[in-house]
């Protein structure tokens, strides 16, 4: 790859939205574009048949790109050719992506990568901070993901599909998707309401989300505050077992809900210091990852860096 001059197709798809940049190597999104999952899920032909035709109308609109990069929600083969649980868009389970796409256009590159690992590698090529070569990566949001970058690459386990936090038990024997992914933190707000009814304050009424409840804690909300201070120590709980499996000292983290880091953090840092020696304690830095929205997108275009 020519790093002075390549641009790559960046594809992060989702179960809402199929999201497509193009992006130049210092992670500058030169065009943007997006295609609703649901209509390439009604399509005649099914999405899987639908989903390549649009790689190749992207790849015809920019027939310099030589690489493209794809983030998927879920569980790909080690060798990065197949897709083999993908929850949201099950027409993908058990289908070779990659030798599709091969055979509709021979001359591209294709990056197969779960989209938490490559969220991950984004903010390692693009991102605005100092990452070091070894860090964990955590993605809060509507589910939980999570990545282990290790000596600069993606740390993929035995089988290829290492660090699925979000499925780790946690409290009453649940996953931790749950019970801190985006519908576990509404419940969990639903209850503060109901077991302290005076701090509900600006929030009566209202439709219950998690802009909401973010921008209520910025108001000193009290439900809002409670709630992620729960959340800080669930997923604090959970982070100091892979703290001490990983021996990892940094953590970023992204995703929609890490807007409420801020509110999170007291919590989750006090927990982590109430189970995890000094040892562990030592240099452990927990950040807000850079990249935001474009994050995705960004993340699978940093994919096309792996060769």
């Amino acid at each position: 790859m020519d790093n002075k001059t390549e641009v790559f197709l960046g594809i992060d798809v989702g179960g809402t939205h199929v999201k497509i940049g193009l992006v130049d190597t210092k992670g500058q999104i030169i065009e943007f574009g997006k295609e609703d999952t649901g209509l390439l899920r009604k399509s005649a032909q099914g999405f899987n048949k639908a989903f390549v035709e649009v790689v190749g109308k992207y790849l015809e609109k920019n027939p310099e790109v030589k690489h493209v990069g794809i983030g998927l929600p879920g569980l790909v083969s080690k060798d990065r050719t197949t897709t083999l649980e993908i929850p949201a868009i099950s027409e993908l389970n058990g289908f070779n992506l990659k030798e599709a796409l091969l055979e509709n256009y021979p001359d591209i590159i294709f990056h197969l990568e779960n989209d938490a690992s490559a969220a991950a590698l984004g903010e390692f090529h693009f991102g605005k901070g100092n990452t070091s070569d070894d860090y964990l990566f955590i993605t809060l949001g509507t589910g939980i993901g999570s990545a282990l970058i290790l000596d600069r690459k993606v740390f993929k386990g035995v089988r290829g599909n290492a660090m699925e936090v979000g499925h780790m038990l946690s409290r009453g024997n649940s996953r931790l998707e749950p019970l801190i992914g985006r519908n576990g933190i509404l419940n969990m707000a639903k209850k503060m309401m109901e077991e302290f009814p005076d701090e509900i304050g600006e929030m009566e009424g209202q439709e219950l989300g998690i802009h909401l409840l973010v921008a209520s804690a910025k108001n000193n909300n009290g439900i809002a505050l409670r709630t992620f201070a729960e959340l800080g120590a669930i997923l604090g709980e959970a982070l100091v077992s892979t703290i001490r499996i990983l021996d990892v000292t940094e953590i970023y983290f992204g995703g929609g809900i890490s807007a409420a880091l801020p509110f999170i953090k007291p919590q989750l840092e006090k927990t982590i210091r109430q189970y995890l020696s000094a040892y562990y304690l030592t240099d452990l830095t927990l950040s807000k990852a850079t990249l935001e929205n474009d994050a995705g997108t960004l993340g699978a275009a940093a994919l096309c860096f792996m060769d």
